[in-house]
């Protein structure tokens, strides 16, 4: 099964993910694969500055993002639908439409994105969906916190955007309402998703 954490820069993805791997047998990655991926790698070029206009539309932002995550695609069948084997995820295709629908204010950027990942590119839909929602102010100083203490994690375009933060996160707590794509869970408790790593017991 695939469970996907979602949440805006700074809410504690990664956080979250480690300690449910300290008690669950689960595989995990992390999207954008900015270290594999030739399209995550442009991405991220264009996040700071150096793919000229390209990081100015959302749209193709957003497919090289969704094709990062095709990149992968032989680990995301390996765990579809298996009840047996968890896939924890550090970003899914979620993070596409929050995103998009925030740069846009296009609330049809979810059926835009919900059509490119899950229709076009085949991409399996997650068993669930995690909403770490913590509050953007918050979650802004925690990403410059990192960005002082780790001359690696330097803050994009997107992070360094209170704005686009605040609108993305708005986003995500409406699709997490509509459990746009598949279920959702709202929450920051590591035990909740432990549980539904374990749907046997």
């Amino acid at each position: 099964m695939i469970i996907a954490v979602e949440g805006i820069d700074g809410a504690g993805k990664n956080t979250l993910v480690s300690a449910v791997l300290k008690e669950v047998d689960a595989a995990t990655l992390a999207f954008p694969r900015y270290e594999d991926s030739a399209a995550a790698q442009l991405a991220q070029a264009a996040l700071h500055g150096k793919m000229g206009d390209m990081t100015d539309s959302a749209y193709a932002m957003a497919a090289m993002f969704a094709l990062d995550r095709h990149g992968a695609m032989d680990v995301l069948q390996e765990y579809a639908g298996n009840p047996d084997k968890v896939l924890l995820l550090d970003r899914y295709a979620a993070s596409n439409a929050a995103y998009t629908w925030a740069r846009t204010g296009d609330e049809t950027a979810l059926g835009w994105v919900e059509a490119l990942e899950f229709e076009r590119l085949g991409l399996p839909r997650p068993d669930l969906q995690v909403l770490v929602p913590t509050e953007p102010e918050l979650a802004g100083q925690r990403a410059q916190k990192r960005e002082a203490e780790d001359d690696s994690r330097t803050r994009d375009r997107y992070e360094r955007d209170r704005l686009l933060q605040v609108a993305t996160y708005t986003a995500y707590t409406e699709m997490a309402k509509r459990e746009w794509a598949s279920p959702w869970l709202v929450t920051s408790d590591a035990n909740s998703i432990i549980e539904a790593c374990r749907p046997s017991s």
